[in-house]
C-alpha cells in the first residue's frame, strides 16, 4: 500500500511507502497510477545518469582529442569545421581557467 498526494487537478504529486501527513488517500502497489508513478520516477533517474555521463564523456573525448592531436595521430583540421570551432571555443574557454591543470581533482587518478 502506498500513499499519496494529489494536486488540484487530481494528479499525484508525493508517493511513499510510510503515511505522512498530507497524503490523501492509499492506493495499493498494483495500482496504475503507482506504476506510471515509479516508471517515470526510473526514466527520469536515468535520463539524469546519462545527462552526468554525457558531461564526464565530454571531459574524456576533449583529452582524447588533445592527446592524439599533440602526438601528431590526428590534426584538428581532419576534422569537420563544426567540431574544430567547437574545439576552439572549449580550448580558450579551458585556458581562460589556467589550462589542463585546474580541472583534474586532486582524487582524479589515471586517464580513464
Amino acid at each position: 500500500m502506498f500513499y499519496v498526494q494529489r494536486d488540484a487537478q487530481g494528479q499525484l504529486v508525493r508517493v511513499e511507502a510510510a503515511a505522512y501527513a498530507e497524503a490523501t488517500e492509499t492506493l495499493p502497489a498494483d495500482h496504475h497510477e503507482i506504476q506510471a508513478w515509479y516508471a517515470n520516477e526510473v526514466v527520469e533517474s536515468s535520463l539524469k545518469q546519462l545527462k552526468q555521463s554525457d558531461l564526464e564523456m565530454i571531459r574524456v573525448l576533449d583529452d582524447l582529442i588533445q592527446v592524439l592531436t599533440s602526438k601528431g595521430v590526428i590534426r584538428v583540421t581532419d576534422l569537420p569545421a563544426a567540431a574544430q570551432a567547437k574545439l576552439m571555443d572549449r580550448t580558450q574557454a579551458r585556458e581562460a581557467l589556467g589550462g589542463l591543470s585546474h580541472l583534474i581533482d586532486d582524487d582524479e587518478t589515471g586517464l580513464i
